[in-house]
């Protein structure tokens, strides 16, 4: 290597990692999946320099146990069973469930394949990695930390100023941070904050939750519904959401219970989150279309079914910032409980532009899985006689 080690830590990724991954080891332990890296920006090149740290980086993060203090850290979190603890002080990552080239049209190419319990914790680490490997060597590093921490005092001003109002709102951008030192800086100086115009309730990343000590934030992502819904092939994949529900709460019960909308679109989700499903969640996380309609149609689903949308919280996630996250809780201000992951904004947010990178499950099973979200463009499936095939069943359902 020739960067310092960017993942010194196997806590060194998104909570909701832990939240599914428990309930992959309890009820989807044979399930084998595919990911696939994708950068969505266009003008980028990963030179062959950049993709050989890479490679070395993944490499030492495959290197990494967790250490007794960290599974000690794990095990008095509420909802993580000594069962699951138990399995993490034997996980390893595994170099090679990887395949790493400079084919593709950036210069990059990035595959894991192997059991769901494996690659579903690469996933995080490797985003984080390919960014600072690349912000590193791409560009002059110290330059864009200091653009880096102006805006990021600047932010923190205006918000102990009062020009942003944002409520109760987490840091999510381990996945695309600038770097470890930069996601470090953003947390420590949010949980100092003392404001009545912002909540700052925690982070994604365990590592910093537990250095900080601030809440580990996260529940679920779309891998969860892909696969539990569509890795059987017996299910009918317009039922995914139902599946995915079952066995969140056959794990959980009301505890950890923030429901993913947008798999396969929410007008699919709302036919699956009925009384007791939508009882027993806590609330509901949106991550695709326009937030206001995504909301209203939400409380209107609650006061259908006799809830009150008061007792209910509203996770927003999508490339929020907080002047945007401003709006939303005034717009929902009385009607529901407003929160907000907001990621890239806090930190990376530079003057250049950010990366648009993904990790997605690709494959379960031997079969292709696919995202039909509420917007178009967020999918990665390699088959589209699948997603046609998702497409229909979904219309089908929605129509009959």
């Amino acid at each position: 290597m020739k960067l310092r080690p960017i993942i010194v830590s196997l806590l060194e990724n998104d909570m909701y990692k832990f939240s599914m991954g428990q309930v992959i080891y309890h009820q989807f332990s044979d399930y084998k999946t595919t990911w696939s890296f994708k950068c969505r920006n266009t003008d980028v090149v990963f030179t062959p320099e950049i993709v050989e740290e890479i490679k070395e980086q993944i490499k030492h993060y495959c290197t990494l146990r967790f250490t007794e203090d960290e599974l000690a850290y794990l095990d008095k979190i509420k909802w993580i069973k000594g069962t699951y603890v138990d399995f993490l002080r034997l996980w390893q990552p595994r170099f090679e469930e990887f395949t790493i080239t400079t084919d593709g049209e950036q210069g990059l190419t990035i595959e894991a394949a192997g059991s769901w319990l494996n690659t579903s914790m690469y996933e995080v680490p490797t985003l984080a990695i390919v960014n600072e490997v690349y912000f590193r060597m791409a560009y002059k590093y110290d330059e864009l930390m200091d653009s880096f921490k102006a805006k990021l005092d600047e932010k923190i001003q205006k918000l102990v100023a009062g020009e942003y109002d944002l409520g109760a709102f987490s840091e999510f951008g381990l996945r695309r941070r600038l770097s470890a030192e930069a996601q470090a800086l953003a947390v420590e100086k949010l949980s100092q904050i003392v404001t009545s115009n912002g909540n700052f309730v925690g982070t994604s990343n365990v590592y910093l939750a537990k250095q900080y000590n601030v809440t580990p934030v996260g529940t679920m992502a779309h891998e969860f519904i892909m696969c539990v819904g569509q890795g059987n092939h017996k299910h009918n994949p317009a039922y995914s959401n139902w599946y995915m529900m079952k066995a969140w709460v056959d794990e959980y019960g009301v505890l950890n219970g923030t429901a993913l909308t947008d798999t396969i679109t929410t007008d699919c989700f709302l036919m699956d989150f009925q009384l007791t499903y939508a009882t027993l969640f806590s609330g509901v996380r949106h991550d695709s279309g326009d937030p206001i309609e995504w909301g209203e149609k939400m409380i209107k689903h609650y006061i259908n079914l006799g809830i009150d949308p008061r007792t209910k919280t509203l996770l927003f996630s999508d490339s929020l910032n907080f002047e945007r996250a401003t709006e939303l809780k005034k717009h929902f201000a009385k009607k529901t409980k407003v929160a907000f992951g907001i990621g890239t904004y806090i930190s990376n947010d530079t003057k250049v532009t950010p990366l648009n990178i993904v990790m997605k499950v690709t494959r379960c099973n031997g079969q292709d899985v696919a995202k039909i979200s509420d917007v178009k463009g967020k999918g990665m499936c390699k088959n589209p006689e699948y997603v046609d095939y998702l497409q229909r069943c979904i219309d089908w359902r929605l129509q009959h």
